[in-house]
């Protein structure tokens, strides 16, 4: 009998695992087998990290798309923390779309988000160019409710005559928790990934960012009201499947309208 890959092994064990402990998770199996880091690292989504650019002093997310060895590249400075001579960054062409790209994404998440960080980082395709773009958000209320909002938007966009094919994977990673002494504690956690492909019309490179940005805003709301019908609307519905929201007095009103109307329609029928 043939042995599985490792590496197919290694995502299947995360798919069983909780989705609220991935990082840690996936920080274990890369101690356990470090050959398979690269692989585990480009391949799993995992809750964005944030930084702080220390030549601009603004905040920026860490992904596997802007990390070349151990530094990770500020989209606001173009620069490597820890700094690395040798760092690989988007040609100048592609530089200025990430700089466009960065301050408009930023308007977004403050329309959008109304708080939160948000990074866009591109590099060079042989026949176009590619990039990600992504959101944090994360909430913490009263009596012990904390959220967490991670959106990851990766994507391709191939130059042909006045048109460019784009190809969008997204990922949402939602993580809810309310801990409460007389309700006890809610752990709902999760993501969702989707994929959508558009040839838009391009006049010159500075279309390509309302192109993006249009394909992005409508993944996102697409994706949210999805994950609020499986989150929400399945977790009401099996809470009214256990315990019902109206009185006793009122269902049994009800149950005895429903008798009589079937008793009616049954004597009626003779």
């Amino acid at each position: 009998m043939s042995s599985q890959d490792p590496f197919d092994s290694a995502l299947d064990l995360l798919r069983r695992l909780s989705p609220k402990n991935i990082t840690n998770n996936l920080s274990t199996l890369v101690a356990l087998s470090p050959e398979l880091t690269e692989d585990l690292l480009s391949a799993i989504d995992v809750p964005l990290q944030i930084s702080r650019c220390k030549k601009t002093g603004r905040d920026y997310l860490l992904c596997d798309y802007n990390r070349d060895s151990d530094s990770y590249r500020s989209p606001w400075s173009n620069e490597f923390d820890p700094p690395l001579e040798d760092g690989t960054v988007p040609s100048d062409r592609v530089r200025q779309l990430e700089i466009r790209a960065n301050e408009a994404f930023d308007v977004y998440r403050e329309l959008y988000y109304e708080g939160g960080v948000s990074s866009v980082y591109f590099w060079n395709l042989d026949d176009g160019f590619a990039g990600v773009v992504l959101f944090k958000k994360s909430v913490e209320g009263a009596a012990g409710v904390k959220g967490t909002w991670d959106s990851i938007h990766v994507f391709e966009a191939v130059d042909r005559a006045r048109i460019a094919h784009y190809k969008l994977t997204s990922t949402v990673i939602l993580n809810l928790v309310s801990e409460s002494g007389s309700l006890g504690e809610l752990d709902l956690s999760g993501n969702m990934t989707r994929q959508t492909e558009q040839d838009l019309t391009v006049e010159n490179d500075d279309s390509h960012i309302p192109n993006i940005g249009r394909l992005v805003e409508e993944m996102e709301l697409k994706m949210r009201n999805l994950l609020q019908e499986v989150y929400f609307g399945k977790a009401k519905d099996i809470v009214g499947d256990l315990r019902s929201v109206g009185s006793l007095s009122e269902a049994q009103k009800e149950r005895s309208v429903h008798a009589e109307m079937i008793s009616k329609m049954a004597g009626g029928s003779k």
